[in-house]
Order: structure tokens, then sequence, then C-alpha cells
């Protein structure tokens, strides 16, 4: 006797299936906290020359908070340092100036579908699965922005999408 299983059980199977990250790059991915109340936006740096080695943007579920990220390689070891702000200043600033504005600092883990914990792929290396930014969670609540962003993300951040 032979069984056929009806073409919603294929569509349910391809829905439930984990997104992953392989065939992206690490500029192009999209990652979401599991409330879906915040999405990480990789993109491109724009130039091989910038000190900077990630750029993205986090935009915060209803509200029209956008922070902006960037991630330098930097320390001893060498390691991929995030920062992610609010409405910076641009231009001459001081170094308080920055401090005001910056919501989190620290290192950005990866971590493999195989859950192995490394360092955060550079442009043109495969996206990552999940994205590990220590505290993050405590550092909105602790910053400017909370009141208006009401719900603190999860130091862990999924992979959703590929940007095109």
């Amino acid at each position: 006797m032979r069984l056929v299983a009806p073409a919603s059980l294929f569509a349910f199977l391809l829905a439930a299936s984990p997104v992953v990250a392989v065939d992206c790059l690490q500029e192009q991915a999209i990652y979401g906290d599991r409330d879906g109340a915040y999405e990480l936006r990789f993109e491109p740096v724009g130039s091989v020359n910038a000190a900077t080695s990630n750029h993205f943007k986090i935009k915060v579920a209803k509200t029209d908070l956008v922070l902006d990220g960037i991630v330098m390689q930097s320390g001893e070891p060498v390691r991929p340092n995030g920062m992610i702000m609010n409405k910076c200043p641009e231009g001459d600033v001081t170094g308080d100036d920055i401090a005001a504005c910056t919501v989190w600092e620290g290192v950005i883990y990866a971590i493999g579908s195989d859950g192995k914990v490394s360092l955060l792929p550079e442009e043109g290396s495969e996206a990552a699965a999940q994205l590990l930014l220590p505290d993050f969670g405590p550092a909105v609540r602790n910053a400017s922005i909370w009141g208006k962003a009401t719900v603190a993300p999860w130091d862990v951040l999924t992979f959703k999408e590929c940007a095109p």
C-alpha cells in the first residue's frame, strides 16, 4: 500500500523549515530577535579603504526608531567591535558626543548552524546563522531610546532572509 501526502503537508514542512544563511553574504543578511521587535539589516560598507568592516541598521518595531550600527576590527586579539548608535552628530565630534548617542557597544559574535561560536564574518563572507550581541537587551533598557522602545531585545538575533 502506498500513501501519498497531500500538497498542504509539503507546504507546511517547507514553511516550518528554518531559514538558513547559506548562499547569503554577510552584507546582505537580515536578522530578527525572537519577539519580532528588532530587525538588524546589514548593508555594504562601500569602500575597501573604510575603517569599518561592516555596517547595519536596526529597526525597532512599532516605532520610527532606526539605529545605526558599525563594526570596526580592533583590540588584541583583533575582534569585531560593534557600536549601535541613535542620531549621532556628524563631523568633528568629541568622545562625549559619541558616548551620549551610543546605545550599545561590544564584540559581535556569530553562531553557526552547528552551534559553534565564532567572530562576525566580514563583507564577502557567508552570513552567520545567528548573531550574539552580549548585553544588548539591558543596554537598550538603559539607553535614552527606552520609552520609545518598550520591548528589550534578546541578545541573540536569528537569520531571517537575504536582501537582494
